[in-house]
């Protein structure tokens, strides 16, 4: 019942899960990691790039990665599944790309070769859906916590203010820093892509693209015949009533006007 009006929320959630579980059962962990210079410049295993954020090679990273889905799936119910299942696509179309290229061809020769690796993990999706939460759901309630022992049960207290959304964030920044300097990186990037799309700065035709619908289980021309034809019976009983109420009109119409005829021949006939 928690995932309801959430299904693909709850499909990233299962399918991380799963995928993580299945590459450590298989041992097949080592194909998901990046290491530039032996994956992509010595070996030119460039499919890399199209897999990393399959799943994580750690069970902390999944249960993290899990809870944060998890609590953003109002982001899901806001939008609605398709939009929300096209943004997944977009989101992951970029990131395939930004972190590895910003790694092998900036970061690396910047750090003389220190910062080599890129982990696992859907990390930058989450945390380009984490923007969007961040943007579109409010806080509930907010809480101070005291920075010192003289501080007073006021306003003006001294102390460092919380929201029921803080926690949410601190389970996103967690898993931010599990493997970081490369996990950090993912989360950079995902942020970034996340607000670009808030604030279109990518290209208007990625924001309104959507899937097919049967993607995420929306049968499309079924509903559309379905909204069609309750549009024409709308329109029907529309008419009919207009048509009732002309004819109920008309004939209280005529019933004035032959009452008024009625009470004039009874003058005249009152008069001879």
């Amino acid at each position: 019942m928690s995932f309801t009006n959430a299904p693909v929320t709850r499909n990233l959630v299962y399918g991380i899960i799963g995928l993580s579980i299945a590459a450590s059962l298989l041992d097949i962990k080592h194909y998901f990691y990046i290491l530039v210079d032996l994956h992509l410049w010595r070996f030119h295993q460039t499919w890399r790039v199209l897999i990393y954020q399959l799943c994580y090679t750690n069970s902390a990273e999944v249960l993290f990665a899990a809870m944060t889905l998890y609590n953003m799936r109002a982001v899901e119910r806001m939008w609605g599944s398709r939009k929300f299942a096209s943004f997944i696509f977009v989101t992951f179309s970029l990131t395939s790309v930004l972190p590895p290229v910003s790694l092998a061809f900036f970061l690396r020769p910047l750090t003389l070769g220190l910062f080599n690796y890129l982990p696992a993990g859907p990390t930058p999706i989450i945390f380009a859906i984490l923007a969007q939460y961040h943007a579109m759901i409010p806080p509930v309630y907010k809480y101070k916590l005291a920075t010192s022992l003289s501080a007073q049960a006021d306003d003006q207290a001294q102390g460092i203010t919380f929201s029921d959304k803080s926690y949410r964030y601190l389970l996103a920044f967690q898993l931010a820093l599990f493997q970081w300097p490369g996990s950090l990186l993912g989360a950079a990037v995902g942020w970034a892509v996340g607000m670009a799309w808030r604030t279109e700065v990518v290209p208007p035709r990625l924001i309104r693209w959507r899937l097919p619908g049967w993607v995420v289980g929306i049968r499309t021309q079924r509903r559309s015949q379905e909204f069609e034809g309750l549009r024409r019976r709308l329109e029907g009983e529309n008419a009919s009533t207009a048509s009732a109420s002309g004819v109920q009109s008309q004939a209280g119409g005529e019933g004035r006007r032959r009452t008024m005829g009625q009470q004039v021949m009874d003058q005249f006939r009152g008069a001879f």
